[in-house]
């Protein structure tokens, strides 16, 4: 029977010991592999050529994962075609194949509940009035999503009077985010958006042209990106001075994801960790495809609890991450904490927030 979600819905998200995770994450990855080998041929193809015996007993460390990049050679469905509620695309440059996901409507609001139980550790249980710094048009077709597209109506779920901070050609709608700040200038506020859009559409324009915009109580949330911000020698400390110098805003969370795996999310942590949920996990990899030890810099590979309608379960990444402890970060989440130090030698260039020259 395929592991049902549902069961641990209510659980805090941060709240299970490694032991506790380990024993759920075994039964969960031996259903939803099995679940896929039934419904999807060729994910059954590329299991039965790595000789995966579903009768074995494996630990979750051990269940075959798949190179991200299959989703954008190949169609891994695990549904009939007429069950497809929404595809979602991943980012790519000019000319690059992207990723293609294939949601029904039960995986779908299953991707909503979690991230809805993971955002709101930080944001609260409450809408609050929201601020995206990006256009509109991005969000046009919601049957045929981009990531980024994909992420903005993903957290509008947390957000009332949303106003875009951007116009059709980019540029930044200061009249429009003044007004905005003006109506809710005793309120919380939430930002989102693309870290790299934030950081060249919003905080840069704020900044190199002096606008004197009210300051923001609240939060911002962003993803996705980095590798412009690492090319322009901004990292996390500066972006995050720079969002402070640009707007006030002093609770910055940065966010690691995945398209392939919409929902269970990394937040980072108040100690400036990402951290891993009781929906997600993962595990650092050597060239070799060896477990790496704690510290050891390594390929990230990400499982999901999350995907049933497509074998997205349990992919390795073209990302090099690093663990750094797990259940003892000085935050008090539980649970595995990493940081992502970019993209692999040769791995295409992606990131969520698509391609903005």
């Amino acid at each position: 029977m395929l592991f049902q979600i549902n069961e641990i819905i209510a659980t805090l998200p941060f709240s299970l010991s490694k032991k506790e995770k380990s024993v759920l994450f075994n039964a969960a990855l031996r259903s939803l592999t099995d679940h896929h080998y039934q419904h999807c041929s060729e994910y059954k193809s590329i299991l039965d050529a790595l000789k995966y015996d579903r009768n074995a007993s494996y630990s979750y460390d051990q269940f075959p994962f798949l190179p991200v990049r299959l989703f954008k050679d190949y169609k891994l469905s695990s549904i009939n075609e007429k069950k497809i509620f929404k595809t979602m695309h991943s980012s790519g440059t000019s000319g690059q194949d992207v990723s293609k996901i294939y949601l029904d409507k039960e995986n779908a609001s299953l991707q909503t509940k979690v991230l809805t139980k993971i955002v709101s550790t930080v944001l609260g249980n409450k809408r609050l009035p929201m601020l995206i710094i990006d256009s509109k048009s991005t969000v046009i077709d919601r049957n045929l999503f981009t990531a980024r597209g994909a992420g903005i109506i993903g957290f509008s779920i947390f957000g009332k009077d949303i106003t875009y901070a951007l116009n059709e050609n980019m540029e930044l709608y200061i009249e429009q985010v003044e007004d905005f700040l003006i109506r809710h200038k005793n309120e919380k506020i939430f930002i989102f958006g693309f870290t790299y859009i934030i950081w060249k559409y919003f905080v840069k324009e704020i900044l190199t042209k002096n606008f004197k915009i009210p300051q923001i109580d609240g939060f911002l949330i962003h993803g996705g990106g980095w590798k412009k911000l690492v090319d322009e020698a901004v990292d996390n400390i500066q972006f995050k001075k720079s969002v402070y110098d640009a707007c006030g805003i002093k609770n910055v969370i940065n966010y690691y994801g995945m398209v392939e795996q919409t929902g269970s999310i990394f937040l980072e942590c108040s100690e400036g960790y990402l951290h891993c949920s009781i929906f997600s996990d993962i595990i650092i990899r050597r060239n070799d495809f060896s477990i790496c030890d704690l510290h050891e810099i390594g390929l990230v590979q990400l499982i999901s609890l999350l995907p049933t309608s497509y074998p997205g379960h349990n992919i390795i990444s073209e990302d090099i991450g690093e663990i750094i402890g797990i259940d003892d970060c000085k935050c008090g989440r539980l649970g595995k904490y990493f940081i992502i130090h970019g993209r692999a030698e040769k791995a295409d260039i992606r990131g969520c927030s698509d391609t903005i020259e």
